[in-house]
């Protein structure tokens, strides 16, 4: 469990990060989210890495799109929105979590 909210306030902490400070308007914050997400794969246990990495990968789409918001219409009518990319996100984040999952496995060889 513990696991898992470190994966969301990591996600969130990213996603605020990458909308207002770091790279703003640039893909280049992919790299640090992509790390993140590896790491945060290599970290978990066996089949903890979905948990984490669909949280992790959700938390940091919708926290992007809500810190950068700044729209004319209210933020609350976008939010089912920013909730269905942040379905996009989890996917990512899936990937990320399996990766770094399969690359602590060869790294140990198990």
């Amino acid at each position: 469990m513990k696991k898992v909210v470190v994966s969301i306030f990591s996600g969130a902490i990213l996603g605020v990060i990458g909308a207002r400070y770091l790279f703003v308007g640039s893909w280049l914050s992919l790299i640090p989210w992509g790390i993140a997400g590896l790491l945060i794969g290599f970290w978990s246990q066996k089949r903890q890495w979905l948990v984490n990495g669909i949280c992790y990968g959700f938390t940091i789409c919708f926290a992007f799109m809500i810190a950068g918001y700044s729209g004319s219409a209210a933020l609350i009518s976008r939010l089912p929105f920013f909730a269905l990319i942040g379905l996009f996100g989890g996917m990512c984040g899936l990937f990320l979590g399996w990766s770094g999952f399969v690359i602590k496995r060869r790294v140990r060889g198990e």
